[in-house]
């Protein structure tokens, strides 16, 4: 039967369906009692809303991950990050592989859709070069961390240090140094500052820009795609750094405190971790309105495609605001690096956005008329939720049930929905057989 069921599915249905069964099996595994440290394991609704987190690359956490969770709960939470940051068609092409199954044509359009791809040609390739890639970067940083956290936490460090470099690659924010404090411990740290800053962007840029950067001498040579990732990617990075720092370098409660070095460091960290990494390394909560703000941009517009990242993505705000340029120029044609970017594209862009926008505003009033707290600060957590991003004021732990099972929803629709509904728009259909006259509507 359920086979049957299956069959009938589109390739972005199943890859959608994947994601929520990877969900329900890390709930059941958080229930378990030897998940947690009291030996009573979570209740459904809290086990579901970490294993969401976890297999969304969120990091939203109603417990303590460093603190409620044994060992064996801490490792169900890597591995689910692991499995959701990099798609389980992912994994299951390199298994596919070792065991020298054939990867017939259904299959590879599954992994096409995983990976975001246009076409199945070499989406075998990429999705075995992702695995590689992937353990070669969070073994290397991972050693990097082990080393430096065994001065401190002497074996256990060696632990802490892979399991945060894997948390921090495939974006997701987990932490284990307890309390909800995150990285502010190491907000002066410079190995720790810059290991975690250059995993996130590493695991946020894609697949797609590792591989041209490692395969290609010169910036002329990389795909358009890889050279609006990079240029967006260093323009938020610059824009993020200098503007966090402006803001905030008089609140007492996060900058004005520290060092000029670590002023700078703090102002790199969180020009980065908002768009979808999800660790901080000064309280989020004593942060000034405006910043706050800003980080809500940066949550929604998130990391880039086929990355282990959320939002609605560094190309999809590209090309909007490349648009809105051209517009204003009074062009007919969206043009950058030489290349005109096709109508479909623009369409496409503008489509997720209008969604992701809508998505979360309406999200906020629902939370917010359950709630009885700030409108910034339902806001602030809707945007994590949707932007697969970690970061919190605090207040995630005490939602009701109700508002947990929304941001569930939340955080499945960032990590799967705008990519489904990107999918459906870009599915090929029948010209309209029939072409009415054109109306004119007045616009501004």
């Amino acid at each position: 039967m359920l086979v049957k069921i299956i069959k009938h599915l589109s390739t972005y249905q199943i890859v959608a369906l994947t994601f929520l069964l990877l969900i329900l099996v890390g709930t059941a595994l958080l229930m378990l009692p030897a998940a947690s440290t009291t030996g009573q394991g979570l209740s459904f609704i809290d086990a579901l809303f970490m294993a969401t987190s976890a297999v969304c690359v969120t990091g939203l956490t109603v417990v303590d991950t460093g603190i409620f969770f044994t060992t064996f709960g801490q490792m169900v939470v890597i591995v689910l990050v692991q499995l959701g940051g990099l798609g389980i068609m992912t994994f299951a092409t390199m298994v596919s592989v070792a065991f020298g199954k054939r990867i017939n044509l259904r299959e590879r359009l599954l992994i096409q859709e995983a990976l975001n791809q246009e076409t199945v040609a070499g989406v075998v390739r990429m999705a075995l070069n992702i695995v590689k890639y992937t353990f070669i970067i969070e073994f290397f940083f991972g050693s990097i961390l082990a080393i430096h956290f065994y001065k401190t936490f002497g074996l256990q460090g060696i632990y802490f240090g892979y399991w945060h470099a894997i948390s921090a690659f495939c974006n997701a924010g987990f932490d284990l140094f307890g309390n909800y404090t995150s990285l502010m411990p190491f907000a002066s740290d410079t190995v720790v500052n810059l290991c975690i800053v250059a995993l996130i962007t590493l695991g946020s840029i894609g697949f797609i820009v590792i591989e041209d950067v490692l395969h290609k001498p010169k910036f002329i040579d990389y795909s358009l795609h890889s050279k609006i990732v990079i240029v967006t990617t260093i323009a938020l990075g610059v824009f993020g750094t200098i503007a966090f720092w402006l803001m905030e370098m008089g609140n007492p409660d996060t900058l004005a405190h520290l060092s000029g070095k670590d002023q700078f460091l703090a102002s790199v960290f969180h020009s980065v971790s908002p768009r979808s990494g999800g660790f901080n390394t000064v309280p989020v909560d004593q942060m000034e309105g405006n910043t706050l703000l800003l980080l809500i941009i940066f949550m929604l517009i998130g990391a880039s495609s086929t990355s282990t990242g959320g939002g609605i993505k560094t190309t999809t705000c590209a090309v909007v605001l490349l648009s809105v340029w051209n517009i204003l120029r009074g062009k007919n044609e969206c043009v950058v690096f030489n290349r005109r970017i096709s109508r479909k594209s623009i369409d496409k862009a503008f489509a997720i956005t209008i969604l992701a926008v809508l998505f979360v505003v309406i999200i906020t009033l629902i939370v917010s008329t359950i709630e009885e707290l700030p409108v910034m600060h339902v806001l602030f957590e809707v945007a994590a939720a949707f932007g697969t991003t970690g970061l919190s004021i605090g207040v995630t732990h005490q939602l009701s049930d109700l508002s947990k099972l929304i941001l569930v929803a939340t955080m499945y629709a960032g990590r799967v929905g705008v990519l489904t509904f990107a999918m459906v728009l870009m599915q090929k259909h029948e010209p309209d057989k029939i072409k009415y006259p054109e109306g004119k509507i007045i616009i501004g």
